[in-house]
């Protein structure tokens, strides 16, 4: 590697150099090899007129990297994505510029990858009835992710607006998978759910989640928002990326716990340690994996597309 060269990876180009499997396996390999969420750098949110400005700066023996994300909640009435990022990776010895990275397109590829893992560990092997809350690119993704990991075999999409929903569908069906558009007391159904929304309020009732089932709860990163229920986070074997950033950002577990609803130790486990086997699944209750987006993930991911990672 020529730390003095910058590459310039686009979308496509991370795609080409990166697929979602190797991805997931590089997330994989970073958690087994040590690599410990806890002491993740805390990522700086800013307040600006459009929405907000996030900075995640992630460190590592070989690189340092940093994204660059704006979250602009009036974008999509523009034709524009809700989410428009870049992200600039160095090399940790020098500070040269290795690589600059399309950001957008490096959330969209990490995020899945790292709900799959926990998906991996959780999940009954052959769970193959997949439910979906959202219909944008993270929903796609995580179809994506959670078919590399388990033998999906239909997909049961939820969203507001029935023409994204649609759109989810046929493009599941272009690749093979059935699916069809549902309501939420769909998850009924489900062995793996996915909650991929910028919803601030419980997207489904939980008590009609299955006890094999399990939980993916990602779309949110703020204290006051949330996609699942104080119920079922009661109710629930809880993994977290890290318990630092959960008790800072996670609205899901945040809520519940200042109405004294649970307590921390709900929490079960971080991802390390459910990789590392760690955790203990208690029988017959779901699984809940609450993610807030970290900034190891960009790192681990983005290291791995300029190796290209076998």
């Amino acid at each position: 590697m020529n730390p003095t060269k910058l590459s310039l990876i686009d979308a496509e180009e991370l795609a080409r150099r990166l697929p979602m499997p190797q991805a997931i396996a590089a997330v994989d390999h970073a958690l087994r090899a040590g690599l410990d969420p806890e002491t993740d750098i805390p990522r700086t949110v800013l307040d600006v007129q459009a929405g907000q400005l996030l900075l995640m700066p992630g460190t590592s023996s070989s690189y340092i990297g940093v994204k660059i994300a704006a979250v602009v909640p009036d974008n999509p009435a523009r034709g524009l994505p809700r989410i428009v990022a870049s992200y600039l990776l160095m090399d940790a010895a020098t500070l040269c510029p290795i690589a600059l990275i399309d950001g957008s397109a490096l959330t969209l590829l990490r995020t899945p990858a790292v709900s799959a893992v926990a998906v991996d560990h959780l999940a009954a092997a052959d769970a193959e009835r997949l439910i979906v809350f959202g219909a944008g690119p993270q929903a796609w993704g995580h179809v994506e992710a959670i078919r590399a990991v388990r033998p999906i075999t239909s997909v049961g999409v939820v969203a507001r607006r029935p023409e994204q929903a649609a759109e989810l569908v046929e493009r599941c069906r272009s690749t093979g998978l059935p699916a069809e558009a549902v309501p939420p007391q769909a998850v009924a159904t489900a062995d793996v759910v996915a909650c991929c929304t910028t919803a601030r309020t419980p997207l489904f009732p939980s008590a009609a989640v299955a006890d094999h089932a399990v939980v993916v709860a990602m779309g949110a990163h703020e204290p006051t928002a949330r996609e699942v229920d104080d119920a079922l986070v009661a109710r629930a074997t809880v993994v977290v990326e890290a318990r630092s950033a959960a008790l800072r950002e996670a609205g899901d577990l945040l809520i519940p716990l200042r109405s004294g609803t649970i307590d921390t130790g709900v929490i079960a486990g971080n991802l390390s340690e459910l990789v590392r086997g760690a955790v203990d699944i208690a029988p017959g209750r779901p699984k809940l994996f609450k993610g807030t987006g970290m900034a190891w993930q960009d790192l681990v991911v983005a290291a791995a597309a300029v190796e290209k990672f076998p």
